[in-house]
């Protein structure tokens, strides 16, 4: 249990933060978009080099690209904190983007239809490539009922305010805690709803399989969801066209899983094929990837 001191000390950190956050928001919706997209760009190449996070960055992309030679590496590392930085300042504005279709374009846009029309429900599974809350958001707009989830954050307080931004651009999220949220899940897709998960972060406990060669640690629920109910996996990505922030939304092929019978085998390999369109996504556009999480074991970060 905290001590009375520590305790109120993170209570006054959670405050603090909570108060950054509506600084950034107040001052990113007093611009034009395309100038807050560039200055996150400027800002986050000049500051992300600073951070412990570029170490593991460059660790991940050696582990992605081993033939990269280091001149490559370090053009990469710099790509994908211009984009990173214009990820995190584009997110106070997205209602602004979202709201101007000459901004998005949906690429299997009549595929999100036939979803909302009844050829649902799915397993939307996706990661986290260039602004990846427009996915959410396009399901939505598509009119596709669907559970969205997320991570809850661990400021109770910021978290409470990212949930009130999303829920500009008309996104509801579901942060499933246990197994009472699986149960939560599983109730959705019986009732015909679709369900929405990023697939592309550690897991522990999960499903070992390989991502770029190396065995990563993976979450199992989007393909024991397909298997136990029948029903396609739905990979979507999102690309950035520019200049600025203009991106397309891409709803790619079904991913039908294969009902062997041997539940835990079939779990598995669909993981596996989750991991290669997560894989084949970050070697088609690599500089939009979010490079900066530990995405395999931990003692791979302390080698060398």
């Amino acid at each position: 249990m905290a001590a009375p001191n520590q305790s109120y000390a993170v209570k006054w950190l959670w405050m603090l933060e909570a108060m950054g956050f509506d600084v950034a928001v107040t001052l990113a919706r007093l611009f034009p978009i395309d100038i807050v997209s560039n200055f996150g760009a400027r800002c986050f190449a000049a500051l992300g080099p600073l951070t412990s996070a570029h170490q593991v960055a460059a660790k991940n992309l050696r582990i992605a690209f081993p033939d990269a030679d280091e001149a490559e590496v370090k053009r990469l590392l710099s790509a994908q904190w211009r984009e990173f930085g214009r990820v995190m300042a584009e997110f106070p504005i997205l209602d602004r983007i979202a709201a101007d279709p000459s901004r998005i374009e949906i690429e299997g846009a009549e595929r999100l239809a036939e979803i909302a029309a009844g050829a649902g429900p799915v397993v939307f599974v996706s990661g986290h490539f260039s602004s990846f809350e427009l996915m959410p958001a396009a399901i939505v707009r598509a009119g596709a009922p669907c559970q969205i989830t997320y991570r809850a954050m661990n400021n109770p307080i910021v978290d409470a305010k990212v949930r009130a931004n999303r829920f500009r651009y008309g996104v509801r999220l579901f942060a499933p805690k246990g197994l009472e949220g699986a149960r939560e899940l599983m109730r959705g897709l019986e009732r015909g709803e679709s369900v929405a998960l990023m697939n592309d972060q550690k897991f522990n406990g999960g499903v070992a399989a390989p991502l770029f060669g190396v065995m990563a640690h993976t979450a199992p629920g989007p393909a024991t969801f397909a298997l136990r109910f029948g029903i396609p996996l739905q990979p979507m990505s999102v690309e950035r066209i520019g200049p600025g922030a203009r991106f397309r939304v891409i709803v790619h092929q079904p991913i039908q899983l294969e009902d062997t019978g041997d539940r835990d085998a079939d779990v598995a390999a669909g993981v596996r094929r989750i991991n290669n369109f997560i894989e084949e996504r970050v070697r088609a556009r690599p500089e939009e990837w979010f490079w900066v999480h530990r995405r395999w074991p931990g003692e791979v970060y302390r080698e060398d």
